[in-house]
């Protein structure tokens, strides 16, 4: 992936024209040909085993959301070191704290009720491009860790009720939810939760029941299972759209140096006092 980070003439920073209402490129199908998915008012969820490639995905995915003008981050990383480096450009970054983690989901509940209303003053149904509030982008890595393994069973059951209260109410104020796992179980996806989510990558899986808790029941009986992909091709997986059927996706992948490049580069830009509307992308 060529790094768009580039300054304008005149040496100030500048926005490289990204957008969270355009398409975000994840990778390529199995044809060599391009895949993007569109993250506005549809939410994802990504799983695998250990080493299936997941992280690559989700930074792939903040790469994109770091970089554009119209997005804010919330990121919830309990491991602390798959997104630690864009955490200077989130507006809440979250390590191994489930009481924080809820508390969070309890700020986003009571915005996405407050955009509700400011919707119902303008007359709309859901946000657009150019609006006064900006879409927020819910990360979540490892999501067993809040869901099914730390903290006792009140707390972890009242973070998965927020968090589907805000998959399945968000998106059309523009609360995005990406979530990632590693260990896909139904204690931890169940299916009125997954149920919910527009997007699901499925990366390599040990059982074939594994792959459809996220993918969906049944694709495995069809030939969609990711239990034959090869351990050494990471990252390589099913992409399921909620009105599809499963493609071999194999996302792109961006080492720590562009990551850190990128991180920097969007910190400095969000840190800026320019206002948004000159920072305008550069000719290539």
């Amino acid at each position: 992936m060529t790094s768009p980070l580039r300054l304008v003439p005149d040496g100030e920073l500048a926005w490289p024209g990204l957008s969270v209402f355009d398409p975000v490129y994840i990778g390529v199908d199995e044809f060599g040909l391009p895949t993007s998915v569109s993250l506005i008012e549809r939410n994802m969820l990504i799983g695998g085993e250990p080493g299936a490639g997941k992280s690559s995905l989700v930074n792939t995915i903040v790469a994109h959301l770091v970089l554009s003008h119209d997005c804010d981050l919330v990121l919830m990383d309990p491991k602390q070191v798959e997104m630690w480096q864009w955490q200077k450009s989130a507006k809440v970054f979250v390590g191994p704290d489930i009481v924080k983690a809820i508390s969070v989901l309890r700020r986003l509940q009571i915005l996405m009720d407050k955009l509700y209303e400011q919707l119902r003053r303008w007359d709309r149904r859901k946000i657009e491009r150019g609006d006064a509030f900006r879409p927020i982008a819910l990360v979540i890595d490892e999501l067993a860790y809040f869901s099914a393994t730390v903290g006792d069973k009140k707390l972890r059951e009242l973070f998965s009720e927020l968090l589907r209260d805000l998959v399945a109410r968000g998106r059309a104020v523009g609360i995005i939810v990406i979530a990632a796992t590693q260990r896909p179980s139904s204690d931890i996806i169940p299916t009125s939760l997954r149920d919910l989510f527009a997007w699901r990558f499925a990366g390599r899986c040990t059982t074939d029941a594994s792959s459809d808790i996220v993918l969906g029941r049944g694709w495995a009986d069809k030939g969609y299972t990711t239990t034959s992909v090869d351990p050494n091709n990471r990252g390589l997986g099913l992409l399921l759209a909620e009105d599809g059927v499963p493609a071999l996706v194999k996302p792109a992948y961006l080492d720590d140096f562009e990551c850190a490049r990128i991180a920097a580069y969007a910190a400095m830009l969000r840190a800026s006092d320019i206002p948004v509307s000159v920072r305008m992308p550069v000719a290539a």
